[in-house]
Formats: structure tokens, sequence, C-alpha cells
């Protein structure tokens, strides 16, 4: 059993002694890391100094999951949506990326964490592809912490995509029409072999999944905070944690 205390510093969360059981930790975690830009305005800064400052929350974060016990933190880093933005700031944003495998992999790789990346990075600039590859292949033997980076990751894509592998699979004859059901579709989604998330986490006030797992997210737990997530610390994490080890799970049944 963890606690925790002092979360009465954001207006959204309570002065309460937080207990998290060790023995009931997500699998799965996802996050829409929502916020940088409002964050970098309240304080009349760039927009991508409140990219860069959102990694140090990713840096927090991914070492608490780790040291929780959790298997998959998934990470919602660039939407397919997002190259809507100016482009000094999807510039800033690849560079960040970059930057962060590039000082963080070593450390990762240290402490067992597998990096994967998951959405069509193929639309990424090439330094930004490059890095990815080079990440995921020095650590996907790691036994650890699987990190997914969804980058130019969009829900609908991902499943126009596993419907367009799938029919090519049918007409080959690899697979039966009678034989499609929910799983053979996952099997063909980028998350593969994982489970689904637990636990939708989502800062800054917005309510919404913006895209984000909408194949995966059917039966998952929805978080929200009016945190920003540069300001998202592990106490948020845990608070999280905490709400979803307290609500009844039934997944459409009764117990």
């Amino acid at each position: 059993m963890v606690k925790f205390f002092g979360l009465n510093k954001n207006k959204d969360q309570d002065d309460k002694e937080v207990h998290i059981d060790l023995n009931n930790v997500p699998k799965h975690i996802a996050i829409i890391m929502d916020g940088n830009g409002r964050w970098a305005k309240e304080r009349n800064l760039p927009r991508a100094m409140g990219h860069k400052a959102g990694v140090e929350a990713v840096r927090e974060i991914v070492k608490e999951c780790s040291k929780l016990n959790v298997k998959y933190l998934t990470l919602y880093v660039f939407s397919t949506e997002n190259w809507k933005r100016p482009k000094d700031e999807v510039s800033a944003l690849m560079k960040l990326l970059v930057q962060y495998l590039k000082k963080e992999l070593n450390e990762l790789n240290e402490n067992n964490v597998i990096i994967n990346y998951i959405g069509d990075i193929s639309k990424l600039p090439v330094p930004c592809q490059e890095q990815l590859i080079i990440s995921h292949k020095k650590t996907k033997t790691n036994t650890g912490l699987v990190l997914n980076l969804a980058v130019n990751y969009g829900g609908r894509n991902e499943i126009v995509r596993a419907f367009k592998l799938m029919y090519e699979d049918i007409k080959s004859k690899k697979i039966k029409e009678e034989d499609i059901n929910e799983d053979t579709i996952s099997k063909y989604l980028y998350t593969r072999g994982m489970p689904d998330p637990d636990i939708i986490i989502r800062p800054s006030g917005e309510q919404r999944l913006s895209n984000f797992l909408l194949w995966q997210c059917a039966y998952s737990e929805f978080w929200t905070s009016n945190i920003k997530w540069p300001d998202f610390k592990k106490e948020h994490l845990y608070k999280a944690i905490s709400d979803y080890q307290n609500r009844d799970r039934r997944f459409g049944g009764l117990k």
C-alpha cells in the first residue's frame, strides 16, 4: 500500500490521504498529454516552451509507472490532426521528440523500459523516424514497462488501416470472412498483443477522446483533471490510480 498527501495545491484536487493498492495497479495506462500551449500562454511564453515543460512531466510519469510495475504506458504525443498547427510549432515538437529519445534512451534502457511507437511514422521527418526505430531496436528485448509513443496517430486512421490489411488477407485467403471477430480486428491494430487501456487520463480540463484509441477504449475508465500537463506530477498519477481502484468495473455485467 502506498500513501500520498498534499494534493490541495491544485484547485480540482482534495487534500486527502491517497491509498494505492500495489496489487491492483492498472496494466495499461493511456494519457492524452493536453494543456502545454495554454500553460505557456498563462506565463507569456511561446507555445514551444509549454511542450518543452511537458517533457519534464513525461520523465516523471514514466519513472513512476515503471516503479509501480505498470506494464504499458501509452502517451498521445502527436495526432494526425496536429499537422494543422503552425509549422514552427510542429517543427519544435518533432525536435523535442528526437531530443527526448536521444537524451533518455540509455537511462530508459538501463531501467528495462521498452520504447515502442504506434501511428504512421512514415509521414514524420526522417530524423524522427530514425530515432524512433533506433530506440525501439535498442530496447525491444527488455522486459519492463512498454512505453508506447503515439506519434502521427489517429484512432480512425488506425481502424481504416486495420480493415485494409484484413481485406488483403481475406483476398489472399490467409483468413476467412467467417473467422472475423473482435479479437481478429484487434490483431490488425497498432496495439496488437497489448491489453486495452484500463484507464485513460486527460489533464487540462478537456473531456473528450480526440481520436485516441477509439477501438481500444470501449471499457476504459476515464480520469480528467484541470491540471495542465506540464504541472502533472506523480501525486496526480497516484490520485488517478486510486480513483480507478475504487471504481466498480462490471464490463456490462453485474457483480
